[in-house]
């Protein structure tokens, strides 16, 4: 049983026969990757979805279990000091991690798994798990990113400016520290995108306990 109550088990001989591929989605605010991520799991079943703790109020509309666990700060705070998280942050007064036992004991399983992070934790990620695929996900323009994040009806004005003035250093990393970067102007485009290259991972193959494959 995971950390965040799920079970990696189920898996076929077959996928017992490699070590399953991490895909890591991170990008700015406001980018979509929320909406991309969602439709990957809709449309590939095979994809495992590894649910963040976050200590930050539930927005309208998101779900327990299924957006985040949303969890008190105490428990966030227990959970850390036992090493239980492969990466954790403060983020704009909030704690977000991800349960590092559930994503250790899918892809010990030769399952595949999903994880939405921010920029920071996709690269705590790497340095743990250099095998990670890391996909970059940005808008189309500062003033789409704007309009997204006034259309979630939750952010201040001052968290808006925080967040676009971070966009530009966030978007330079995407470009120099991630596997591929890729533009959400249309969503159902952008979803094919990245499946296009999550399956040239899988297609490549990745050994139990080796290197990661050259290339995405």
């Amino acid at each position: 049983m995971s950390a965040d109550g799920e079970s990696a088990a189920g898996a076929t001989e077959g996928e017992r026969a490699r070590r399953g591929v991490l895909l890591v989605l991170a990008g700015t605010s406001g980018a979509g990757k929320g909406t991309i991520g969602a439709r990957l799991r809709a449309a590939d079943p095979a994809l495992h979805w590894s649910v963040s703790w976050t200590t930050r109020a539930q927005r309208a509309g998101e779900q327990e279990g299924v957006d985040y666990h949303f969890v008190a700060r105490d428990e966030f705070e227990g959970l850390r000091d036992a090493g239980g998280f492969l990466e954790w942050f403060e983020v704009y007064g909030d704690l977000k991690g991800t349960p590092m036992q559930f994503v250790a004991d899918a892809l010990d399983a030769g399952q595949d798994v999903m994880l939405e992070v921010d920029v920071q934790g996709a690269l705590a990620v790497k340095r743990v798990l250099p095998e990670a695929l890391l996909v970059f996900v940005r808008a189309p323009s500062r003033e789409e990113q704007r309009r997204r994040l006034e259309l979630r009806g939750s952010e201040t004005e001052e968290s808006i400016g925080r967040r676009l003035a971070r966009a530009e250093a966030e978007e330079r990393t995407g470009a120099d520290a991630f596997d591929a970067v890729v533009v959400n102007d249309d969503v159902e485009r952008a979803t094919q995108e990245v499946a296009a290259i999550l399956k040239t991972r899988r297609d490549r193959g990745h050994p139990p306990h080796g290197d990661p494959p050259h290339g995405v």
